[in-house]
């Protein structure tokens, strides 16, 4: 055992033998876990506006608020935010200046269910879980920020609630909705994207970790608490640590315990499409072909990341090979042309794009043709251009988006879509970059059983899909 991954053990076992104090259960949950009835509200009609409650109002989350309240087909009723008194949550209460407003999204179910038809989940990745789940066994829809959540296990449990609960689910990888889902899809069934035996995928900008000290040996040093921040309800179900600012405000995505880091991040928005249509499913294979700056802590400095996936049906088998780090530059292939920064990708977390080696996105590799594209809505070109010319005339036309994501969400409530990322969908995409972060973490290839859903090769990385045990007070929320 290498000393990263001896180190990566105890740590583990370290966090889980670190359970906090019981905390009381809300009414609702305790409702939900004895299997009382608990009268919910019917969902909207073709001619109602949902009734919308917001978990997470500031940053990415402040911003979904905004996109599903102008779509027009919604009410807020309902804010929830564990720091009500962060500057990033105050355009949304200023919007919304008589709206309730709760910092537990367990008292905010527990006082306002019968008036909620469907839950925004905008916070951090760990805390996607129990949120869900409580909304998913309540009957209520949900919009999730991607990726679904941040454990294997988590997101085989909401793909599962979503099922025996029957309610809608949309995870929040916005392009999905936008004209690369619709080219990829038109494209695969007239047989232009077909036999696709490798995809490189890259997102080489700065990350919020990137500089920071990779020989640490600790989590850092306790700082005081911001007095409107709730920390103890901020944590949810995983391990408390001592309050520091490099953990919120989107500093949680660059560590093990509470994000899924660049992966995570922009996985969902560049490798979505060829998941779905490709049906690559789950990976046989994950290898950390190289980890730079590796430590238990938060993320690698860059990582290139192999997926193997095996034949299905018709399909050969694929390989995703995935980049990250600001040098760690894959090769494109010949007659790329140039990387032109496409103005629909949204900025990183810390800031606009820039104009870079390679801009986010990936090359896909047929048979017969080689694609390029970008992230989120972006739609790929045929390379090298003398090829997409004699392409031309043979390409499928391509139907325009009826509604955006936000809007493919509330109209799915509404029963007059269906949403194109529910969680039968978006969920084993989500366990693909689980899966890779256990690979980072531990810096070992992992042998998957898709069958089992279990590793077989690593004891330790087996335990891990399902994680640390939950602080005492949510255990419920995975037995929902």
């Amino acid at each position: 055992m290498t000393k990263h991954n001896e180190a990566s053990r105890r740590l583990f076992l370290k966090q889980a033998a670190a359970l906090s104090s019981l905390m009381v259960f809300p009414t609702i949950l305790t409702k939900a876990m004895s299997g009382i009835d608990t009268p919910i509200s019917g969902l909207a009609g073709a001619n109602e506006r949902v009734n919308l409650a917001c978990v997470g109002i500031g940053n990415q989350g402040g911003s979904d608020v905004f996109s599903l309240y102008n779509t027009g087909f919604c009410n807020i009723v309902a804010l929830c935010d564990t720091d009500m008194g962060a500057p990033h949550t105050q355009k949304v209460l200023e919007k919304f200046p008589d709206v309730p407003r709760f910092q537990d999204f367990r008292k905010m179910f527990d006082k306002m269910a019968n008036q909620i038809d469907a839950v925004l989940v905008g916070v951090p990745d760990h805390s996607h879980f129990p949120i869900s789940m409580l909304a998913m066994s309540l009957g209520k829809a949900v919009y999730v920020e991607k990726p679904m959540g941040r454990t294997f296990n988590e997101v085989e449990l909401m793909i599962k609630a979503a099922s025996k609960y029957n309610v809608v689910t949309q995870m929040g990888n916005q392009g999905h909705s936008e004209g690369n889902y619709f080219q990829f899809k038109a494209w695969t069934e007239a047989g232009i994207i077909k036999d696709v035996t490798a995809i490189t995928a890259h997102m080489n900008s700065a990350r919020r970790w990137h500089g920071w000290d990779t020989k640490i040996t600790k989590f850092p040093a306790a700082e005081p608490i911001p007095s409107t921040l709730d920390w103890d309800t901020w944590h949810s179900a995983v391990k408390e640590h001592d309050y520091n600012k490099d953990f919120i405000n989107g500093q949680w995505r660059c560590w093990y315990d509470f994000g899924m880091g660049a992966l995570g991040d922009w996985g969902a928005h560049i490798i979505d499409t060829a998941h779905q249509f490709l049906n690559l499913g789950l990976p046989y294979e994950v290898d950390p072909v190289k980890l730079e700056g590796h430590n238990p802590f938060f993320f690698p400095m860059s990582s290139t990341l192999s997926f193997k996936f095996p034949k299905r049906g018709n399909m050969p088998a694929c390989e995703i090979m995935w980049y990250d780090g600001v040098n760690n530059i894959p090769q494109v292939p010949e007659g790329f042309g140039t990387s032109d920064l496409d103005p629909n990708i949204p900025p990183t977390s810390v800031g606009k794009i820039q104009p870079a080696k390679l801009n986010p996105g990936k090359e896909i590799y047929g048979k017969d043709l080689t694609f390029k594209g970008g992230s989120h809505g972006s739609t790929l070109s045929i390379i090298p251009a003398e090829k997409a010319k004699e392409m031309e005339s043979k390409l499928p036309e391509v139907p325009k988006s009826p509604s955006n994501h936000y809007a493919n969400f509330l109209k799915a409530v509404k029963g007059e879509e269906k949403t194109r990322s529910p969680f039968d969908i978006a969920g084993s995409l989500s366990q693909v970059f689980n899966l890779g972060v256990l690979a980072q973490q531990l810096n070992t290839k992992l042998v998957f059983d898709r069958e089992t859903k279990q590793i077989t090769n690593n004891k330790l990385a087996n335990q891990m899909l399902v994680g640390a045990p939950p602080r005492k007070g949510w255990e419920q929320f995975y037995k929902l």
